[in-house]
C-alpha cells in the first residue's frame, strides 16, 4: 500500500505553440499579396453593382405588385374562371393520355398472352407439377440428412459405450 503512494502519477503538457494574445493574432504577420489586392479591387465593385441591382429588382417587384393588385381585383371575375378552365383542360389532356397508354399496354399484354398459346389450366398444371417435383426433391434431401445424422449419433453412442467398458 505504501508503494502506491510513493510514486504519484504526473502529467506533463508541452504546448506546441505559444499564445501571443492581443491584436497581433488578428492581423497577418505580413502584408497582403498582389493577387489578394487584385481580387479585392475587382470583387468589391462587382459586389456593389450586384447589390444595387438586387435593390432595384426588389423595388420594381413591389411597385409592380402595387399596380397589378387592383387590376387583378377588377378582372378576377374573368381571370379565376379562365384559370380554372385552363387547369381542367390540361388535366383532361393528361388523363386522356394516361388512359390511352393504359389501353395500349392492356392490348399488348392480351396479344402476347394469346401468342404464347397456353391456357390458364395448362399453366396451373405445369406449376403444380413443378412444385410437386421440388417438394419430392426436398423430402429426399431431408430424409438423407436425417439418415446420416442418425448414423452419426449411433456411431458416437457405440464409441462412448466402448470407451466406458475400457
Amino acid at each position: 500500500m505504501a508503494d502506491r503512494t510513493q510514486y504519484p502519477h504526473q502529467v506533463q503538457v508541452h504546448p506546441s505553440s505559444r499564445y501571443e494574445g492581443g491584436m497581433a493574432t488578428l492581423l497577418p504577420s505580413k502584408g497582403p499579396s498582389t493577387s489578394q489586392i487584385l481580387a479585392v479591387v475587382t470583387l468589391v465593385p462587382v459586389g456593389g453593382i450586384l447589390l444595387g441591382l438586387t435593390g432595384l429588382t426588389l423595388l420594381g417587384t413591389i411597385v409592380g405588385l402595387a399596380v397589378a393588385t387592383p387590376v387583378f381585383l377588377l378582372f378576377s371575375p374573368v381571370l379565376v374562371p379562365a384559370a380554372i378552365t385552363v387547369a381542367l383542360a390540361v388535366a383532361g389532356f393528361l388523363t386522356s393520355g394516361a388512359f390511352g397508354l393504359t389501353g395500349l399496354s392492356s392490348l399488348s399484354w392480351i396479344v402476347n398472352y394469346f401468342k404464347q398459346g397456353r391456357t390458364t389450366m395448362e399453366q396451373l398444371d405445369y406449376t403444380k407439377r413443378r412444385i410437386q417435383e421440388r417438394a419430392a426433391e426436398a423430402a429426399a434431401q431431408v430424409g438423407q440428412k436425417t439418415k446420416e445424422a442418425g448414423q452419426a449419433i449411433q456411431s458416437k453412442a457405440q464409441e462412448t459405450k466402448e470407451s466406458a467398458r475400457t
